[in-house]
């Protein structure tokens, strides 16, 4: 776990019990600690140079200088952004300990990110995706039940390769997901997704299963669980079989699947869960790719909406 500098006795209690409390309470990886703890201490050290005691000791104009230094010292935004976040955390759990009074930091703006919107398949797309990999070779099987699986679930990539033969509940219409920092999830599954998997499960697997084969869901050639460079490579040879001309990879599967929730009706706090996202803020994106959609819908069928 990161540790701050023996010189900034001051600061170095609430961090260090604050840096605690993200690895055992919310199973932050020990990257992630060490990004908080880097993050912190060099905030830590700007203030004790402007003559800060302490964390309980800074105003909204510390924080204002440090991030207007960071400006000037050419710290990408995105940067800026993720050390503000990391000190509004220590700020909130500090509030939360009784250390601190007061979130110093709460009348201020952050950064403003540009958020590059999702890329995301037409319903049509789709389809024609999921229909080319043919269901006649136990090889077609399983793709077609990856892509199903995907499309009806937004499972990240590493979460689908780690798919286990217990985590199905293929009866109850659900499949439990350990997603990140261990954080299991049950997410639906639609009907052609399960149809899909008990082809593949029955018909398919089999024909993949060696001697060392584990319980993995989704396997190889050599009876392993499949990887992610071979769900890569397929769905692109795929996409280009189907004439589909956006670059499809795994991640586009999962933006798709939430676009085409949300714009069915769906809520997004449920949208949350299922995507297995912490913050609702990551979600909203999916808001923003709505809102673009609606303004090339108006543009292109209202009778004044075009240019």
């Amino acid at each position: 776990m990161a540790r701050i500098d023996d010189t900034l006795d001051a600061f170095a209690d609430l961090l260090e019990r604050f840096l605690a409390n993200q690895s055992l309470e919310r199973g932050l990886s020990e990257n992630s600690i060490d990004s908080y703890g880097s993050d912190l201490a060099q905030a830590a050290q700007f203030f004790s140079e402007k003559g800060v005691d302490g964390w309980d000791d800074m105003d909204a104009a510390h924080v204002a200088a440090w991030l207007a230094s960071m400006g000037e010292a050419g710290v990408a935004i995105s940067s800026v952004a993720r050390k503000l976040s990391a000190l509004r955390g220590l700020i909130k759990f500090g509030l939360k300990e009784r250390d601190l009074d007061s979130d110093v930091t709460e009348v201020l703006d952050g950064p403003r990110l540009r958020r590059n919107l999702p890329d995301v398949l037409s319903r049509q797309t789709v389809e024609k995706l999921i229909a080319t990999p043919g269901r006649t070779t136990a090889r077609g099987l399983r793709d077609t039940a990856i892509i199903e699986l995907f499309y009806s679930s937004g499972l990240r990539v590493s979460e689908l390769c780690n798919l286990t033969l217990t985590q199905l509940f293929l009866d109850e219409e659900v499949v439990r997901v350990m997603g990140k920092g261990s954080k299991e999830r049950f997410v639906p599954l639609g009907a052609a997704a399960i149809k899909a998997i008990r082809d593949y499960l029955v018909v398919g697997r089999p024909e993949f299963v060696r001697t060392k084969t584990g319980s993995a869901v989704f396997l190889s050639n050599r009876g392993t669980a499949i990887s992610r460079k071979t769900i890569w490579v397929f769905l692109k040879n795929y996409a280009d079989q189907a004439g589909i001309k956006q670059i499809v990879k795994p991640h586009i599967l999962r933006h798709s699947f939430a676009t085409h929730l949300l714009s069915g009706g769906a809520d997004l706090r449920a949208i949350q869960e299922m995507l297995g996202h912490a913050d609702i803020a990551t979600t909203q994106i999916y808001t923003s790719v709505q809102t673009d959609h609606l303004v090339d819908e108006h543009a292109r069928f209202h009778p004044r909406g075009g240019n």
